[in-house]
């Protein structure tokens, strides 16, 4: 893609002493390209050592969200026909949710809207990340195939109890408040004040102090009051006996998610599942974007990726045909392959 190109979807200002980053490809939700991904970070690097610049906002163009990840079209040719590209994508998405995270200035993530994949890797690392009325945030890979990245296994690793297992297995979304409650998210500001919270983010001197300033109680978060069955169900050390605690638990949703983690990947909810409790133990985020560049990478060898963006996505059936078609099928070495270091696949991040 040529530079041209990429600063058409990436719109770059300067509004007093706030830097802004406005993803600008709204009929595509903001989804991102590998020339967005270099532009973003290469703005970040000039702003780093920009004495006028005291803080960076990211915003998306449009009301409909601030991204919803990859563009997985592009990425569906690029798997097609190899996967060089996508693998050199992942290792440079990566490497800007890293740079994003250890940012020497306050980085502000305004996640009005839908805020998936790619989206929460820009905005989840934030030292200061906003939601609003209409955020919806979610790491929906296990639908399509792929396993949580972008440092998303690690959010969905620290949130409360096994919360963060659920929303991995099952893709399931999140209203703002549940978002806050995972720790995905710092504040709600209704989507109406936004454009007062920009305005007074260039003027002050002090980002978290002004958005506290600008926020309001969030929504009720609906997943506090079903965390007796998520954290009794996701305990288990298998996916299978997740699934049968779900479906032996008598509660209607659990039901629902049982049938969401049986629609997906079977390969990627068991690699998920192994990711996350591994994702705990490790030190930083770092690592566990090393861990995720790996399991990418194996992702983009088998044959579910593929197929989960065709079902989804190109053909939108959402009649994907898994390979191995069950979770008995997947064996523990299915997944430890995807875990395993191969060479080429070291992010060298951590």
């Amino acid at each position: 893609m040529s530079a041209e190109v990429a600063e058409v979807q990436v719109v770059l200002d300067r509004d007093g002493g706030l830097g802004r980053i406005v993803l600008n490809r709204p009929r595509a939700l903001n989804s991102l390209t590998h020339g967005m991904i270099a532009t973003i970070r290469a703005t970040l690097d000039d702003w780093a050592a920009d004495d006028r610049v005291r803080a960076v906002v990211l915003t998306g163009a449009g009301e409909r969200g601030l991204c919803a990840g990859a563009d997985l079209r592009a990425m569906h040719r690029e798997v097609v026909a190899g996967g060089a590209g996508t693998r050199a994508f992942f290792r440079d998405e990566y490497r800007l949710n890293a740079l994003i995270a250890r940012y020497p200035k306050p980085f502000v993530a305004l996640m009005d809207g839908i805020t998936m994949g790619g989206g929460v890797g820009l905005s989840g690392h934030g030292a200061v990340r906003v939601v609003t009325e209409r955020s919806t945030v979610a790491m929906p890979e296990t639908r399509i195939g792929l396993v949580p990245d972008v440092g998303g296994s690690r959010l969905l690793a620290r949130a409360p109890g096994e919360l963060g297992t659920h929303l991995g297995l099952t893709s399931a979304s999140m209203g703002p408040g549940d978002a806050l409650l995972c720790g995905f998210a710092d504040h709600f500001v209704p989507s109406a004040r936004i454009p007062e919270l920009l305005e007074a983010l260039a003027r002050d001197a002090e980002p978290a102090t002004t958005v506290a300033a600008h926020a309001e109680p969030p929504p009720p978060a609906e997943l506090a009051e079903q965390r007796d069955w998520i954290d009794t169900c996701y305990a288990a050390d298998t996916v299978e006996e997740i699934v049968e605690r779900l479906l032996d638990s008598g509660v209607p949703e659990a039901k629902e998610s049982a049938e969401l983690v049986l629609g997906n990947s079977p390969t990627a909810v068991k690699v998920t599942l192994a990711a996350l409790r591994r994702a705990r133990a490790l030190p930083s985020l770092e690592a566990v974007l090393d861990q995720e560049y790996r399991i990418s990478c194996a992702a983009l060898d088998g044959p579910d990726l593929v197929e989960g963006i065709r079902a989804q996505v190109i053909d939108k059936d959402r009649n994907p045909q898994w390979s191995p078609r069950t979770l008995a099928d997947v064996t523990d070495a299915d997944v430890a392959r995807f875990l395993a270091l191969r060479e080429g696949d070291e992010l060298g991040l951590a």
